[in-house]
């Protein structure tokens, strides 16, 4: 048994001040005998970040489907807060994605990821942004159909752009397969975009990067995502990859419907320097990543603790809806929210102590400390 005392626990409602239990590893309504009491001298308590989107970190890639290498990207990113990843994977050839898929499913399995994400193959060549053109293929569901199959329940969620032949067919095959699909890295028009989250599409991938911008007389996928309420809209909180105003404009047309993500590559935590991401280079100066000798974005170098600070400190949104963005929508997404989210009794006891200006002070994965 593990009590948190003097906490500001922050509800998806608001905050309040009180104490927090922990038994089994799960929030608990009430002490059941002795243990440790963490005093925490008045500092908030959000739920764990689920960050469904992310490379890497740590210089270590999810790519490579090596299991030293996976560890040490969710390993960095959980000391910053984020107990609950989804590790993505960039546009490959067919033997390379069946490679990674399976080793990390492995690792799903063994709890240290909460499934994998596939950011390709079947995207638009005009909008690829950091994923190799070459590699790039209309959607091959037999391809899909193996690939889930190596994931053994694992593979969580696939990107896809909608206007690619057969696209529909497998956003359908990926519902079947309990399989989210998200529409990203697309040239669709608003009503291609549409007829994909009518086919059973809930995400949209990192929200204005990578798609067909939004405009008064065409909204394309932007429009379609923050209007139907069925669909979860990523972001990039960075500063790099969407401007704050824009931000802003997101959040509010969408409430309980944006999920901050990371997008971090190898290099979050690295600091700058020259990366691959996939099979392409990467640099990154000021902290800022983009394909060698390009201006294309490659992902971004932050954690979700950034994230979440910029949301607050930068975007001005309140604390318990910038909790709400990092932790219960991307869950809800995930259809992970009986479990972790929020901070409710009989849920997992993740959770993040932060300083006052928002930097982690502590970070607790099912009752332990990290």
């Amino acid at each position: 048994m593990t009590t948190l005392t003097n906490a500001r626990i922050v509800l998806p409602g608001g905050v309040t001040t009180g104490t927090l239990h922990i038994a089994g590893g799960r929030l608990a309504v009430s002490s059941a005998g002795p243990g440790e009491t963490v005093d925490l001298g008045g500092r908030h308590v959000v739920p764990g970040f689920v960050d469904m989107h992310v490379h890497g970190g740590a210089g270590a890639s999810y790519q490579t489907g090596r299991p030293e290498e996976a560890e040490k990207a969710a390993r960095f990113h959980l000391a910053h807060g984020t107990t609950t990843t989804v590790a993505s994977l960039v546009t490959g050839t067919p033997d390379e994605l069946a490679n990674a898929v399976a080793n990390l499913a492995d690792l799903a399995a063994d709890g240290l990821i909460a499934g994998v994400h596939l950011e390709g193959p079947y995207l638009a060549r005009d909008r690829c942004g950091a994923h190799d053109p070459g590699l790039l293929r209309h959607p091959d569901r037999a391809e899909f159909a193996r690939l889930a199959r190596l994931g053994g329940g694992h593979l969580r969620m696939i990107t896809l752009a909608p206007e690619l032949p057969g696209a529909l067919d497998l956003v359908r095959d990926a519902a079947s397969a309990g399989v989210i699909a998200a529409v990203g890295h697309t040239d669709a028009p608003g009503a291609t975009a549409r007829a994909a989250f009518d086919a059973g599409a809930t995400v949209a991938t990192h929200l204005f990067n990578a798609m067909r911008p939004l405009h008064h007389r065409e909204g394309g996928p932007v429009a379609a995502a923050l209007n139907d309420p069925r669909v979860t809209a990523e972001l990039i909180n960075d500063g790099v990859h969407v401007e704050a105003a824009v931000a802003r404009l997101a959040l509010a047309a969408a409430p309980g419907r944006v999920a901050l993500i990371t997008d971090a590559m190898a290099a979050a935590g690295m600091g700058d320097g020259d990366y691959r991401l996939g099979v392409m280079d990467v640099q990154v100066r000021d902290g800022r990543a983009t394909l060698a000798g390009g201006t294309s974005i490659a992902g971004s170098t932050i954690t979700m603790a950034d994230a979440f600070r910029r949301t607050v400190a930068v975007l001005g949104l309140p604390i318990e809806e910038a909790a709400v963005a990092a932790s219960l929508v991307p869950a809800r997404a995930l259809g992970l929210d009986s479990r972790v989210g929020s901070l409710e009794p009989g849920k997992d006891a993740d959770l993040v102590v932060l300083n006052d200006d928002m930097s982690v002070h502590r970070v607790m994965k099912a009752g332990h400390w990290v």
